[in-house]
């Protein structure tokens, strides 16, 4: 099950990506990704029950993805994100080598179109020098209130196999 929302999130973000050309926004750090298991609060101090306003405090400036009622991700301006409903946020990047990457300037530089982006991470040419790695955290909502809280990753270099599977 984790491996299919993990899939989903990645093949969202892609989706997502496509249409979301030319904007700059900053990106997460490897850190930003730390969740206490204790008190279930990030890095930057949001936790379960926290509201809106502490999340966009935090994560804010960041490109948030958001599906409401399990419907598709789709990247939403912070106003008009539907806290109050059933819906989850995404913070996602991906990590190439350790650094995280825009996704961009990446497709801009290696010249290839966003929609070959998850063949090209996963393709065994590529793993071959480089680690991939997909980091996000899922923030679930309702009734205006965090009430869950998960970080997660997929090492491309250890589970791209999963992928191709897929995307065929």
């Amino acid at each position: 099950m984790k491996k299919i929302v993990m899939l989903s999130a990645a093949f969202s973000l892609i989706a997502v990506l496509l249409a979301g050309c030319g904007e700059s926004t900053p990106l997460l750090t490897a850190v930003d990704y730390e969740l206490d298991i204790e008190t279930n609060e990030t890095n930057k101090g949001v936790s379960v029950g926290d509201t809106p306003e502490n999340f966009l405090a935090a994560y804010g400036e960041y490109k948030i993805f958001t599906s409401v009622d399990g419907q598709d991700y789709q990247v939403l301006p912070t106003e008009e994100i539907p806290f109050d409903l059933a819906a989850t946020t995404l913070l996602p990047t991906f990590f190439i080598d350790g650094l995280p990457v825009d996704t961009d300037a990446f497709c801009k530089e290696n010249e290839i179109e966003k929609a070959d982006l998850l063949n090209f991470l996963s393709s065994e040419d590529y793993l071959r020098s480089h680690t991939v790695v997909y980091y996000y955290l899922l923030f679930t909502w309702e009734n205006g209130v965090i009430t869950d809280i998960r970080s997660s990753y997929m090492d491309y270099n250890e589970d791209a196999s999963y992928y191709k599977e897929f995307s065929n």
